[in-house]
């Protein structure tokens, strides 16, 4: 089995119980070491494991060990810095890997953001004051795109009001046929993920009687078609540890 591994924001103890355990028993892990403390490595790694570092390697290289030590049947971490959903360049590995019929599973981690806020001792969401956080960068040699109705959304808080919410999306100018998704109690034993979009989604959450303990996420990000690559592992592009 494959797994994308959050590592957290630095700190050793920062990886999730079951990102550690699945490191312990990893005989691949390629991580990513521009940005991963390497006594994560040092701390949860078998000491037979095959240690590879992403930083100097392209998207070629990543994904020949990928499917290498799967037809090997070998356990392999891909384990990436945060959360792998923010910033991760996961899709082009996770696209490789569905084009070849390989099971990946992806740990999600903690990401940078949280621990910043932890670090202030503060939260984002205060009540009257701000209800609303946006995830972003500025434009450098990787192109951000233009079109506000790009940009990837998660709702908190809102399933009892799924109608209101997708409606108001649509009011704002997004087509209904723009990708939507519940996400139910994730992780939990009776976790339901129902995909739609913003025209069926208020349907089908009904029909499965979600109306709390749920996300409610849209954009083309949920798309499994998309096949765009980050610059990171693009062999024509250099960058710090990789000329």
């Amino acid at each position: 089995m494959i797994y994308f591994i959050g590592a957290g924001s630095g700190a050793v103890d920062l990886i999730t119980v079951r990102g550690a355990e699945i490191l312990k028993c990893s005989q691949i892990i390629i991580y990513a070491g521009s940005l991963v403390n390497y006594e994560i490595i040092e701390t949860y790694a078998d000491k037979n494991c095959e240690i590879y570092d992403s930083s100097k390697m392209t998207l070629d290289e990543i994904s020949e060990i990928l499917i290498n030590g799967h037809e090997r049947n070998l356990t392999l971490s891909r384990l990436h810095s945060g959360d792998p959903s923010i910033y991760g360049a996961i899709r082009e590995q996770i696209n490789i890997l569905r084009e070849k019929n390989i099971e990946f599973e992806i740990v999600p981690g903690v990401s940078s953001l949280c621990s910043a806020a932890a670090a202030l001792k503060t939260e984002y969401m205060i009540p009257e004051i701000s209800q609303t956080l946006i995830i972003s960068r500025i434009e450098g040699r990787t192109p951000s795109p233009k079109n506000f109705y790009s940009w990837s959304r998660v709702l908190f808080l809102s399933a009892g009001m799924i109608e209101k919410a997708c409606e108001s999306f649509i009011e704002e100018g997004f087509s209904p046929d723009t990708p939507a998704a519940i996400a139910y109690k994730v992780s939990w034993p009776d976790e339901k993920i129902i995909k739609g979009n913003l025209a069926t989604l208020p349907k089908l959450a009904k029909e499965s009687e979600i109306e709390k303990t749920a996300l409610i996420l849209v954009g083309e990000f949920l798309n499994d078609d998309i096949n765009t690559k980050s610059k990171l592992y693009d062999k024509n592009f250099s960058h710090g540890f990789r000329k």
